[in-house]
């Protein structure tokens, strides 16, 4: 019985050490994949301000336009700007190596980023850029400290700086973000294009979640009903023997 516990620890390990780690609190994203104009808006603002470093290779435009309710040519003329092939991927024209001398690294693809940092770090990421002189780009960020990107969004967002206090050990550390220079959205609406972006990116990184949901509660239902008939079908066959 020991081992079979030491077993299911072994197995959870990896999981709890990733709820351990950053000790930085996230704000919930609350993102619905069933509001297509979300989704819409979502993907307007990352061909707009992210698709020029940021590729999505695993995403194709007209399997995009399908899942989010547009057209063909809703997509070819309102959020292809770096293909001319509605069937091609969301790729960018920068080269990995012009990134890594721009940037210092290359910029990631997002494919994936939803599913491997989750809805919730990203809506916090992006809402929690402030000023540091220090940093290569004026920018820095809380949930990623140091970070190499820019704030690509600030135009929308406004500029923020931090407020810090001093902790139990009298370090300085961020208390709050404050709005120095306001952006072209108020910060309800800021909120409201994060959760729109971050949409579309929990889409992107799996298309097809919503149907995998659907599938995954008509087995759960299936199994019910088989368990009773399993249950029933049981005791007509031992009913004889007790």
């Amino acid at each position: 019985m020991r081992k079979i516990i030491l077993s299911f620890l072994l197995v959870l390990l990896p999981a709890l050490t990733l709820a351990a780690g950053g000790g930085v609190h996230l704000d919930k994203a609350d993102i619905d994949l069933h509001n297509q104009q979300s989704l819409q808006r979502g993907a307007k603002v990352f061909v707009n301000y992210c698709l020029s470093c940021h590729s999505a290779q695993f995403q194709r435009y007209n399997r995009m336009a399908r899942d989010i309710g547009l057209t063909d040519n809703q997509v070819i003329e309102n959020l292809m700007f770096a293909s001319d092939k509605v069937g091609s991927t969301m790729t960018v024209a920068m080269s990995r190596a012009d990134g890594k001398t721009w940037f210092g690294a290359a910029p990631p693809d997002l494919s994936l980023t939803a599913r491997s940092r989750g809805v919730d770090w990203l809506y916090t990421y992006l809402r929690t850029f402030y000023v540091d002189e220090t940093r290569p780009f004026g920018v820095n960020n809380v949930v990623f400290p140091s970070v190499g990107m820019p704030h690509v969004l600030w135009e929308l967002q406004g500029v923020q700086k931090a407020v810090y206090k001093k902790d139990e050990h009298g370090k300085d550390v961020i208390d709050r973000l404050e709005i120095v220079e306001p952006g072209k959205l108020t910060p309800v609406e800021y909120d409201q294009t994060v959760r729109d972006l971050v949409g579309f990116l929990s889409y992107v990184s799996e298309p097809v979640q919503l149907e995998r949901k659907a599938l995954g509660v008509k087995v759960i239902l299936f199994l019910l009903v088989l368990l009773v008939v399993a249950y029933l079908l049981k005791k007509e066959y031992w009913k004889d023997v007790h």
